[in-house]
């Protein structure tokens, strides 16, 4: 089939179009028709068109914006060429007049070509509202025109646009958008266009608007979104993770880079839910090396290759071997150690009483020693709410890890803090992943107790954090992250099933396991103080000589009474069974 070059093409436009123009102005303004003049013209355009940004091969089935203001920028060089040959034999409002004229019809044309060539051909038999009139929402506009939606409205917070319309699309508020619907209709799609929006914002939205709509989905946050993909192709489920994480306002992402670049970090538990988060963003943050250690084959084996593409060095060993951990001190010049090696779960550890003992008490004992003896600038350790006042061995033996790290510093120079805080969403063996399970089998949804609350943040929150608090700890502090309200489980539970969309999900009451409290704290007591940020604090100091402590927790292996050799150390230990 025979076809033109479309760059002639553009050619055969200019002369078509200039012809029509200067026809239709000579009209107007009653001027002799002039081939000579009209002829330099055209010649003058093509010239331009060719040498002015190529635009003779611009596509205008792919236009944007900036092909609109090129085409005018090429033609109004052109006018300003002509027009000292032409003043004189015509008019200046003659040549202006038919220099807009031509620019309207040559934007106009090609205008409707894109429309033309791009318009969807797919039925539009499902509609959707985008939440979100800025950026994001105009370029998902855009990306849903070639699919089966139809977009309805916008809804915008900002009242300036609210009234007002997107190609003829009108942007609501959020109460005239439920107006629009009658009773027990709903529309297809919601989608949540608003990276920037923390988690109070998109939780009303939610639960003010998914009783109107089959499906909700939300753009990733401004730290998670690619913004060279389709948006449309990054829209997600919205998650119990979207509705309750919290996005730190006082988050200082430079204090954090000048802690963590080009220093040499070793992470202790690195292929875990917290390690390997650490980890990444210790490499995000412009580490030199990364030594990352863990003594689970695949954990370990998932970050490296995760990370394969930074300097680092992975080792398999178990902290609680102090003679296997020395050599990685003396192999490496190791300027922060980050402790995250911990056997965390409550019931297990109920049950592997001295293992972890040996896991979480001799293991962060060796890596604090280690890490004085051989000159490391900073350690942290990563510690949890469930050691205030503990009711489980677990938080036992963080409490009393808190307290080696507390008093070991003051008489070394290496400065050792810790960093407390509570549960984060999704980590392995925490309740999400494990309603998920649930869910998906169909029910039921089992919760300890109608009252139990925890505190709950996001992993990569939770993890800045710390390098945060790590950054500005001079040694002996424990560092408390703010965590918000606490939620309570049941009601967690019930906003997942609502999530799923399915129906007839029963939860059950199973009672608070071996060592399991009704809510945690983070706080011993209320004299804790002020940093230089709102989301950190800092708990007041607790003195125990660190010579009866190390007896104290040699003791812990020759008695039998494993239970009551803990309390000693810590008394306010009250070990509940349940």
């Amino acid at each position: 089939m025979f076809s033109i070059d479309k760059r002639i093409l553009n050619f055969l436009v200019i002369i078509f179009l200039t012809i029509f123009t200067y026809f239709w102005t000579s009209f107007i303004f009653k001027v002799p028709f002039d081939w000579a003049i009209l002829t330099f013209i055209i010649a003058v355009r093509i010239v331009s068109s060719v040498v002015i940004f190529r635009d003779y091969s611009l596509s205008w089935s792919k236009s944007t914006q900036k092909t609109f203001l090129i085409k005018s920028f090429v033609y109004i060089v052109a006018f300003l060429v002509y027009v000292p040959f032409l003043y004189g034999d015509l008019r200046f409002a003659f040549l202006a007049s038919e220099l807009f004229f031509y620019l309207f019809s040559i934007n106009f044309a090609m205008y409707l070509y894109y429309f033309l060539i791009n318009r969807s051909s797919i039925v539009k038999t499902k509609s959707l509202v985008v939440f979100g009139a800025g950026k994001a929402g105009i370029k998902l506009e855009e990306e849903f025109k070639d699919s089966e939606y139809k977009i309805k409205y916008f809804v915008d917070d900002n009242k300036v646009l609210q009234k007002r319309t997107i190609d003829s699309i009108p942007i609501l508020s959020l109460k005239k958008l439920k107006r629009t619907l009658k009773k027990d209709e709903k529309y297809d799609l919601l989608v949540i266009a608003m990276p920037s929006a923390n988690k109070d914002r998109i939780k009303e939205i939610y639960d003010r608007l998914s009783s109107c709509f089959k499906e909700v989905r939300i753009l990733p946050s401004l730290d998670e979104i690619l913004k060279d993909e389709d948006f449309k192709k990054q829209l997600k489920d919205i998650t119990v993770e979207d509705l309750l994480a919290r996005h730190p306002k006082d988050l200082d992402k430079s204090k954090i880079e000048n802690f963590i670049k080009e220093k040499t970090v070793l992470i202790t538990g690195a292929g875990g839910s917290i390690g390997s988060e650490i980890s990444r963003q210790c490499a995000k943050f412009g580490a030199k090396r990364l030594i990352l250690l863990d003594h689970s084959e695949f954990n370990l084996y998932s970050i490296t290759e995760e990370l394969s593409s930074y300097k680092i060095n992975s080792v398999m060993k178990s902290v609680s071997s102090k003679d296997s951990l020395k050599e990685i001190f003396e192999n490496h010049k190791i300027d922060i150690v980050i402790h995250a090696a911990a056997y965390k779960h409550v019931p297990l550890v109920e049950e592997n009483i001295e293992d972890a003992i040996k896991n979480n008490i001799i293991g962060t004992k060796n890596c604090i020693d280690l890490a004085v003896e051989y000159n490391v600038k900073k350690f942290v350790l990563i510690s949890t709410d469930k050691a205030v006042r503990p009711t489980n061995v677990m938080g036992t033996t963080k409490r009393i890890c808190e307290l080696y790290a507390q008093n070991k510093n003051t008489i070394d120079n290496t400065e050792i803090v810790a960093v407390r805080f509570g549960n984060v969403l999704g980590s392995s063996g925490s309740v999400i992943p494990k309603f998920k399970k649930q869910l998906e089998k169909g029910g039921p949804i089992t919760v300890t107790h109608p009252d139990i609350t925890r505190y709950f943040m996001l992993i990569p929150e939770a993890c800045e954090l710390v390098l945060q608090a790590a950054s500005i700890g001079k040694g002996g502090e424990i560092f408390i992250l703010d965590m918000g309200e606490p939620i309570k489980i049941v009601d967690l539970a019930k906003k997942m099933i609502d999530l799923s969309g399915k129906e007839n999900i029963d939860i059950e009451f199973t009672g608070l396991r071996p060592g399991e409290k009704l809510y945690e704290e983070l706080l011993i007591n209320d004299s804790d103080k002020k940093t230089e940020y709102e989301s950190i604090t800092v708990a007041s100091p607790t003195y125990f000589d660190i010579n009866e402590l190390n007896e104290k927790i040699d003791k812990l292996f020759v008695k039998k009474d494993k239970i009551k050799a803990l309390k000693e150390i810590v008394p306010e230990f009250d070990h509940k069974l349940n």
